[in-house]
């Protein structure tokens, strides 16, 4: 009988934790210090220091992270912004958020921007361009970095898939004008809640961003701009500063997991994901594709698996992005893909038999997965 194995299990999680992070989250109760506390000043010191940056900005959430750096950029009413075909509809509501027009750009075989197709998306208009480091792989930066500079372009990195991944080396965040990072729950570092974070290295964006995020205040009641309010709490910033100091090994156990996920599904038929940067990939998402998805994924279903899409309706074919005028054609590998991808439980307390099970039940639609 096949093994009951959930998508994400924070239940696991949390029981490895709980000494460590209950007394931390006891601390900020007992101090009565909820907002902007110490506990969010050492979070942002401890998460820079990680990332590889200068600053950090604690914020409500991811999608708060991407809107205040673009607002950090100047960015607002009658710019665009280049993103991904393929990525959660965040990064495109970010860009909407400030009043500019997302471009977007299909994918490449790794399920992330096409370098090879930005220079096609510029227009006088375009201000920045927003590579997202999707599924946990990082995009390949020197392309994208290359093409901002001869187009006087700024670099936000949408990082919220990809804590700790790597590229040459560098992580995710530390390329760009601004990182921009997620804590959902479910994320390789996340919360109890929601939260998220934006890094940089230069102290004049840093302080843009504290005022943005917390009312345009320089001070209690002296508003110096038209800021917003996405301040990151305390209780989530003492969460997050415990988790940290795993995130190296859960990201390590990821690795081992997708390894063996890769070497199984080779032996009944299934391509595993493309890794392009082999040690830096975090796989916050396993990722692959099947014929017959839907049905696919209701059989796994029966047999106790639980996987997810991601995703299942491209931002130009979703109505509240009717206004882009792009229909179906328009990006045909992201569509095709959208039609087509699976992914499977992954989490850093997966074991070796939950894999094997979600493979052995894989190897059981066998007759779905022929065209």
């Amino acid at each position: 009988m096949t093994m009951q194995v959930p998508f994400v299990d924070l239940k696991a999680q949390f029981r490895a934790l709980s000494q460590e992070v209950v007394p931390r989250m006891m601390q900020v109760m007992e101090s009565a210090s909820f907002i902007l506390g110490p506990d969010v000043a050492l979070f942002e010191e401890n998460f820079a220091t990680y990332v590889g940056a200068r600053y950090c900005v604690g914020v409500e959430s991811g999608t708060a992270a991407l809107e205040l750096a673009l607002r950090a950029c100047a960015i607002g009413p009658g710019d665009e912004v280049i993103i991904p075909a393929n990525t959660f509809i965040a990064s495109a509501l970010a860009v909407s958020a400030v009043g500019a027009r997302p471009v977007l750009v299909e994918m490449d075989r790794a399920y992330l921007i096409d370098a090879e197709l930005l220079e096609a998306a510029v227009t006088p208009r375009t201000k920045a361009v927003m590579p997202v480091h999707l599924y946990g792989q990082a995009v390949p930066m020197d392309a994208i970095l290359d093409f901002a500079r001869r187009h006087g372009l700024r670099v936000i990195e949408d990082a919220c898939q990809a804590h700790g991944a790597r590229y040459k080396g560098r992580r995710t965040g530390s390329f760009g004008d601004m990182g921009c990072f997620s804590f959902y729950p479910g994320k390789n570092l996340g919360a109890y809640g929601d939260g998220g974070a934006i890094v940089c290295d230069d102290p004049s964006s840093y302080e843009t961003l504290r005022l943005l995020r917390d009312l345009g205040q320089a001070k209690k009641y002296e508003h110096v701009v038209k800021g917003d309010n996405c301040r990151l709490d305390s209780l989530q910033a003492a969460v997050l500063d415990v988790k940290l100091r795993h995130l190296d090994d859960w990201n390590d156990a990821r690795r081992r997991h997708a390894a063996a996920y890769d070497r199984l599904l080779r032996e009944i038929g299934i391509e595993p994901p493309v890794n392009l940067h082999h040690e830096g990939h975090v796989y916050h998402l396993y990722v692959i594709e099947v014929e017959n998805r839907d049905r696919v994924q209701g059989a796994l279903s029966e047999r106790g698996i639980a996987t997810g899409v991601h995703y299942p309706i491209p931002i130009h074919l979703q109505r509240a992005y009717a206004d882009l005028g792009l229909g179906p054609g328009s990006f045909e590998r992201t569509e095709q893909s959208a039609n087509r991808i699976l992914s499977l439980p992954m989490f850093a307390e997966l074991t070796e038999d939950q894999i094997v099970s979600v493979v052995d039940a894989l190897a059981s639609c066998r007759p779905l997965l022929v065209a």
